[in-house]
This record gives C-alpha cells, structure tokens and sequence, in this order.
C-alpha cells in the first residue's frame, strides 16, 4: 500500500515526525455487508505510527453524518431512510438516542446535521409529500423543536454560513420510502439559505444541468495575509456556532465547496460530469469540468489557501481545486476506495488532509512527507468522519 502513496510537495522538511495524536470520529462496518455498523473514535498516534479504536459502539443500521462534540462525544444519524439519531460521550457512552419512525412521525432522516448554540438542525424528507424539511432539535436531548421546508426534495448537507444563517444542499432526487430513485427528469436540485432563527428563505441558487445531484459541503478561507488592505481579517460567529474555518473565526474570502453527484441516464454525460460547484459570495459557479471519469464526488473538505479537496472513492481518487488555478482539478491522492476526508492541521500549518481509503488512514499535507497508517483491525469505513476536540 506504502507504494501507492501521493508525492509530495518538496516544500518544507518531508522527514521531520509529526508528533502527537489525531483523535477522529468515524463510522465502520466489517469486511463483510452483512456486518453490523460501530461508531467510535480512533486515534492515530503518528510518532508510533500506530492507529487503535478509542471507543466504539454499535448501531442499530448504517450511519452516515458524523458531527464531534466538545466532551469527545459524537452525534451520529442513520441514512436514507433514517430512523435514529444519537450522542454518545466521550467514554463512547450513549447519552441520548431517538427513533424518527414512531406513530406520530412524518419524516425520515437523510443523514446530516449541523449545530448552532443550543440547536441541531437535520436534514429530513417529508414521507407523505416527498419534500424536503429541516428538523430544529434541541441539542442535548434530540427531541424536535419546529420544522422548516428547504424549498426542495431530498435535501442532503447542510452548514452554517459566516451570519448565522443555514445553507442547504436541496439534493433533488424523488425517492422512494426505501431509498430507491425514480422519475429522474423530474430532478431539481438548489442550494438555499435559511434564516437559522425562523426558517425563512433568503436566497436559492440552481445549476443550468437539472441532473447534478448538489450533495456535501464544506467551507474554505484563503488566509488573512492576502486580504486587501483595510478588510476584515476576522468575523465572529452570530450564533456561537461552527463557523466556516472550524474555529472561533474565519479568515479571509470564504468559499463554499459543494460536491457533485451526477444522475444522467446517458452514462457518457456522466462519466464527463463536473464533481465540484463553488458559491463564492453571492456567486454560484462551476468552475472546472475536471472530472474522475465517473461523475461521483463522494466527499469534500477544505484544503489549503481556499482550496478544497473532493474524493471519488469510486475511482479511488482524491483532487484537489485551488482558487488561484480555479480551472483545474489536480490529482493528489490515488488509493484504492480514498472516501471519507477531514482536514488536518500539524507542525506545517494547516491545509493537509486525513483520508480513509481501503487498506488504512492517508495522511497528506502539502509540505510534509505522506504517512499511511493500517486499520487496526478488517474494517470498512463509512463515507465521513471529523477529526474530534
């Protein structure tokens, strides 16, 4: 597997260690479908170059969305067509767990959510009228507060936005109860901007192909030295939530990444699909038709400088769009199965990336030497994960 990593830039010092842990909270299976799912948190020591399970649990069916805790805890939701959501804590103790699929229930769970304050919002499909709903839970006990429509079916991520307010990727793929498509030429998928306090729509955005699934999201900054003189280098978070660079401020122009899904019948006009739209302020683009040859971003994550890294775990594939050369995707991790993806800050700043591929952990920076780390023991990890406290 070691034969097969990334080059690396030359830049900075390729052999110093990298001291310290990286602790990530992710979900898994076996090596077998038939296997039951866990989320947990591992640990990867990179002085001894060694990856063990943290804690695990075990879950009543597939999850998909994974959001960190301050007390490393996790929330973790059930997929398409989810029924449960939980928090563990940080002992991997669950804490709170609710079932969406009750009597009284009229939504099932697509996967995502994100946390302002007090509040979690998830992604939800109505399963009487197809449409596409946003659940405002509390955050401690799961139970739901309200519920707002997204203008929009199958909506699929959602992010805070540097005012406070939501985006959402409206996914717009009719399905089935049981998660099957149909009626493809009726998609319609959009990203839209909530009021995080009401609900209210403030602005939808659409691409002119009706057939590109928007799907994950991620924020990315260029840093605050290459701000023009007398801009803002720092922007506090309205909502005490997370804002786009994960921390306590966001530096520099902000970027949306938004991974591609394409559903064509033509598999042509799929495989020569773009997997990557920008929403640069107000701006929804398409910047490149750099592709993986099959139309399918699985995950994105800011990179370095503004960037952002998009992964093709079908192609086994990880490319990497920069602002600065905003017409091309560049291949920097080839690895069987390269999926789930979260940012990484060491001793060489930030703008590396953790990966999860088949074999193990792919670690990448662009001034610093690869490492890969195995899987402590036959797993297969599910499509996201983020790194914890």
């Amino acid at each position: 597997a070691l034969s097969v990593l990334p080059k690396t830039s030359p830049a900075g010092n390729p052999t110093a260690a990298t001291a310290g842990t990286s602790l990530i909270g992710a979900a898994w299976r076996g090596p077998n479908k038939s296997d039951p799912y866990h989320a947990g948190v591992l640990a990867a020591d990179w002085a001894a170059e060694k990856l063990t399970v943290r804690y695990s649990l075990l879950l009543p069916t597939r999850p998909h969305g994974i959001s960190a805790e301050p007390d490393g805890g996790l929330v973790v939701i059930g997929v398409r067509p989810g029924t449960w959501l939980l928090r563990c804590d940080g002992e991997g103790r669950v804490v709170q767990q609710v079932r969406v699929d009750d009597d009284t229930s009229t939504t099932r769970l697509n996967g995502h959510a994100a946390a302002a304050g007090d509040v979690l919002f998830t992604t939800e499909t109505d399963i009487r009228t197809s449409r596409g709903r946003i659940g405002v839970r509390d955050r401690r006990s799961l139970k739901k507060l309200d519920e707002w429509d997204t203008h929009g079916v199958d909506p699929h991520q959602l992010i805070l936005d540097h005012q406070g307010h939501l985006i959402v990727a409206n996914g717009g793929v009719p399905r089935t109860l049981s998660d099957k498509k149909y009626d493809l030429h009726r998609m319609d998928s959009s990203l839209v901007r909530l009021d995080a306090r009401s609900g209210r729509l403030l602005r939808q955005w659409r691409l002119e192909d009706p057939r590109l699934s928007l799907r994950h999201l991620a924020w990315s900054h260029e840093p605050a030295e290459q701000l023009s003189p007398g801009r803002p280098k720092t922007v506090a978070h309205p909502l005490g939530g997370l804002p786009p660079s994960g921390g306590g401020t966001y530096k520099g122009d902000a970027y949306l990444g938004i991974a591609i899904q394409a559903e064509h019948d033509d598999p042509a006009a799929r495989a020569a699909a773009p997997l990557l739209a920008v929403l640069h302020g107000d701006s929804l683009s398409i910047p490149t038709r750099d592709n993986d040859g099959i139309g399918y971003a699985g995950d994105i994550a800011p990179a370095y400088d503004g960037g952002f890294a998009v992964s093709s775990h079908q192609a086994g594939l990880v490319q990497l769009w920069h602002p600065g050369a905003p017409a091309k995707l560049t291949s920097i991790i080839t690895f069987k199965e390269a999926a789930a993806l979260t940012g990484w800050s060491g001793p060489h700043g930030e703008g590396g990336l953790l990966v999860a591929t088949a074999y193990g952990l792919v670690r990448w920076h662009p001034t610093a030497k690869a490492a890969f780390l195995a899987w402590p023991e036959p797993m297969a990890l599910d499509n996201h994960w983020v790194l914890v406290g």
